[in-house]
């Protein structure tokens, strides 16, 4: 019977916003993050989101957004301030000073990328050191593998010879 009615309502709301497909995209997806940079630059991939498939100008005209609570001190209760947002800076004022900086200058398109990737294939991301940490406390790999052909150091040991690739 649930199934019915999401199909129902999902066959309504498609013809009501002229669309197509599924409600949601699909599974849920997340990434282990290095650090606060990290979580930051992840956060201003979020929040611009709208703005790169032009729904919006700028974040902030995005009504499901948090951008607004963080840079115009907007309340709203389904927010739960993040401490690295406290810690951008001592006052309020300066903190959402510091936070709409963030957005000065648009993500790269390695960056927009890489975490895009990340998430499609469950990488991590970080540095490489980081990287490698989760690597060796999950026992499979947290980034994409090399381009190309491995290098013979990469490759193996060489026996009478011959190259042994691993």
């Amino acid at each position: 019977m649930m199934q019915d009615v999401g199909r129902r309502y999902v066959r309504l709301f498609n013809d009501s916003y002229d669309r197509t497909g599924t409600l949601w995209e699909g599974r849920y997806k997340s990434s282990l993050i290095d650090s606060e940079s990290y979580l930051l630059t992840c956060h201003r991939y979020i929040e611009s989101n709208p703005v790169r498939a032009q729904l919006v100008p700028g974040p902030e005209q995005y009504p499901w957004s948090s951008h607004r609570h963080y840079a115009r001190g907007s309340r709203d209760s389904l927010i739960t301030r993040h401490s690295i947002f406290e810690r951008l800076d001592a006052t309020d004022v300066a903190r959402r000073r510091a936070f709409v900086a963030l957005f000065e200058t648009p993500l790269d398109d390695e960056t927009v990328e890489r975490i895009r990737a990340a998430v499609r294939k469950g990488w991590a991301l970080g540095s490489e050191d980081f990287l490698n940490q989760v690597e060796i406390r999950l026992g499979r790999s947290a980034k994409p593998p090399k381009r190309g052909r491995p290098s013979k150091e990469e490759a193996g040991a060489d026996i009478d010879g011959q190259q042994m690739l691993i």
